[in-house]
Parts: C-alpha cells; structure tokens; sequence
C-alpha cells in the first residue's frame, strides 16, 4: 500500500475537522435571525452612568480637598497670629522683668535702696539664725 493511495482519507479528514471547527465557532455566536439588530440601550445606559458616578465622585473629592486646604490656610493664619501674640507678651515681660523696671515699680510702692544689707545665716546643727 502507498502513501498516496492513503491521500484522500488525508483531505478528507482534513476536511471534517475544519467544518466541525468552524461550526464550533459559529455555535458561540447568537443567532440573530435575518434583519434584526442587537439591541446596545443597555450598554450605553451603563456606560453613561458608570461616567456620570465618576464624574460625581471627582467632584466630591475634589470638593473635599478645597475644604481641607481652606481650613489649612486658616489654621495657618491662626499659628501665625498666635506666634505674633506670644512674642509680643514675651517681649512685655522681659521689659517688665528688667532691674531698672523693677527699681522703678518699687520707688512707686514706697521701697527704698538698702544701704547697709544684713544676711541671715543659717546654722545647720540648731536650725536657728542670727543676723552678722
């Protein structure tokens, strides 16, 4: 027997598996009928509120993020005039705390200079003073 005298079966086999493949495919797609459409209503009704929720959703967000940087600026703002006040209150005080200021606020309460200044001292073993 020859090997081409086994030629036909070949192509016919051939053949049979390119019909049933391609039969196969065909099976996957819906069979519409003569004339008619499919209908895409669906498709685009979702695709358009899939893109108007996403449109809402960046509005929210970025609604969001201008409150969020207004209140920072304020915040901001607040730090900075806080800061202002407490230098200000600082410097007030260190004016005030000065030895000239506090000489001149004492002169006012009727405070004189001592000339001759006396010092307590201590004794650790009695816990009794006696002024030198």
């Amino acid at each position: 027997m020859a090997i081409t005298s086994l030629a036909p079966e070949v192509n016919r086999a051939k053949k049979s598996v390119i019909e049933k493949s391609s039969k196969a495919v065909l099976r996957l797609v819906p069979d519409l009928g003569t004339g008619e459409r499919a209908d895409n209503k669906a498709f685009v009704t979702f695709v358009s509120a899939v893109g108007v929720l996403g449109l809402l959703l960046l509005l929210g967000i970025n609604t969001l993020l201008a409150q969020g940087a207004f209140e920072l600026h304020r915040l901001q703002t607040q730090a900075t005039t806080l800061s202002d006040q407490r230098e200000a209150i600082l410097a007030q005080i260190a004016k005030s705390s000065s030895p000239e200021q506090v000489a001149a606020n004492a002169k006012k309460l009727g405070m004189v200079p001592s000339i001759d200044p006396r010092f307590l001292a201590v004794d650790p073993a009695t816990n009794t003073g006696a002024a030198k």
